[in-house]
C-alpha cells in the first residue's frame, strides 16, 4: 500500500479523508496536517487518525500527499512535496498563478514524480457513460450554476467553477484555442461572481461557457454538438443523452422502424436516442485510485500536471479578458 497524508482538514478535506479510508489495500491513510488546531484535533478524533504537528513530518511519514489546502497555498506546499520526492495528487486548480504552475511543472520533470490535479469530473459517470464514443464535437454550450457559498470566494468564479469545464473542453477538443472572448459581474465578493466565456478553437470548434455561483438553482450541464450526433450530460443528475444520426444506408428496414425520420438539406436521416447505463460512482474515490494505479504501473495520471496547467492558463487568459472590459 501507498502511505499517503492529506493537507488541508477543511470541509474537501474532510471528503478526501474519508473516500482514502475506503480505499482498502490501496492506500495507507497515514496522518494529516491541518494549522488550524481546533480543526485538526476535532478531525482527528471523528477519523481516529494522526494529526501531524507540522508539513515536515508529515512529508517524512509519506509517498503520496494529497494538497486539499486553499489555492493560494497550493504552490508553498506542493513545492516542497515534490522537491521531497513525493508524489503528488493536488485539487484544482493547480495553483494560484499560472508562473506557480509553471514551476510546478518544471520540479515535477526534474524531480520526476507523478502528479494528478483534482478535476473531479473528469470521473464524473455522466461523462464516462460517453468514453467509449468517438467524440469530435465542433460547437460545445456548457452552463455551471452554483447557490452561494462563501467558501469558494477566495477566487473568481472562473477559477471556483468555470475551470471544470475547460478542463472538460480541452480534454474533448484536439485543438488549441485561437481566440478568447469573456464578460463577467463581480456582485458579492472582489472578484467575478459571474462569468460568461467563448472559445474559438483553430479546427473551428466554438464552446459557450457560462457559470455563476448567485444562482437560485444548481445546474451543471455541458452540451457537444457534432456532425453525427448531440450529446447531453448533466454532471449534477449523473444522466447522458445521445441523439445520433444516420444515412439511410446505414441503417436496415428493420432499424428504420423505430427510428424517428428527420428531411434535411442533405436528405433524410434517421435519429436514434439513447440514454447510456449509469454506472454509480465516488467520483473523488475513483481519482485518487486512479492516481495510485499511475503511480503502481508508471503510467501518465487521468488529469496530468500537463492538464492542470493548460485548465489553469486558459482560466487566467479569460479573466484577463474580464479584467479589461471594466477598464
Amino acid at each position: 500500500m501507498l502511505k499517503i497524508g492529506v493537507f488541508g482538514a477543511g470541509h474537501l478535506g474532510k471528503i478526501h479523508l474519508k473516500c482514502l479510508q475506503m480505499t482498502e489495500g490501496i492506500y495507507d491513510l497515514v496522518g494529516f496536517y491541518d494549522p488550524d488546531p481546533k480543526t485538526a484535533k476535532e478531525t482527528a478524533e471523528k477519523f481516529g487518525i494522526k494529526a501531524f504537528a507540522n508539513e515536515e513530518e508529515l512529508l517524512a511519514a509519506t509517498e503520496v500527499v494529497d494538497i486539499v489546502t486553499p489555492t493560494i497555498t497550493h504552490f508553498a506546499v506542493a513545492q516542497k512535496a515534490i522537491a521531497a520526492g513525493r508524489h503528488v495528487f493536488i485539487e484544482k486548480p493547480l495553483a494560484h498563478t499560472t508562473s506557480e504552475a509553471k514551476a510546478l511543472l518544471d520540479l515535477k520533470n526534474k524531480h520526476g514524480v507523478k502528479v494528478q490535479v483534482g478535476h473531479v469530473e473528469r470521473f464524473n459517470p455522466a461523462l464516462l457513460s460517453v468514453s467509449d464514443m468517438p467524440l469530435n464535437p465542433m460547437f460545445i454550450e456548457a452552463h455551471r450554476l452554483a447557490t452561494f457559498n462563501p467558501r469558494g470566494t477566495d477566487v473568481s468564479v472562473v477559477l471556483d467553477l468555470m475551470i471544470h469545464d475547460l478542463d472538460i473542453v480541452l480534454s474533448l477538443v484536439n485543438s488549441t484555442v485561437q481566440n478568447v472572448s469573456a464578460s463577467g459581474v463581480s456582485i458579492v465578493s472582489h472578484t467575478p461572481d459571474i462569468a460568461n466565456a467563448r472559445l474559438e478553437f483553430a479546427n473551428g470548434c466554438t464552446a459557450n461557457l457560462t457559470a455563476s455561483r448567485l444562482s437560485l438553482k444548481q445546474m451543471r450541464k455541458v452540451r457537444f454538438f457534432q456532425s453525427d450526433a448531440y450529446i447531453s450530460l448533466d454532471f449534477l443528475e449523473k444522466q447522458a443523452q445521445i441523439i445520433r444520426l444516420f444515412d439511410e444506408a446505414d441503417t436496415t428496414p428493420a432499424q428504420r422502424e423505430s427510428m424517428p425520420e428527420l428531411p434535411t438539406a442533405k436528405g433524410n436521416k434517421f435519429l436514434q436516442i439513447s440514454m447510456p447505463e449509469i454506472e454509480p460512482i465516488n467520483a473523488i474515490k475513483a481519482e485518487l485510485e486512479s492516481f495510485a494505479a499511475s503511480i503502481q504501473n508508471n503510467t501518465q495520471p487521468k488529469v496530468s500536471i500537463e492538464d492542470g496547467y493548460q485548465a489553469l492558463e486558459l482560466a487566467h487568459r479569460i479573466s484577463e479578458k474580464i479584467a479589461e472590459q471594466k477598464k
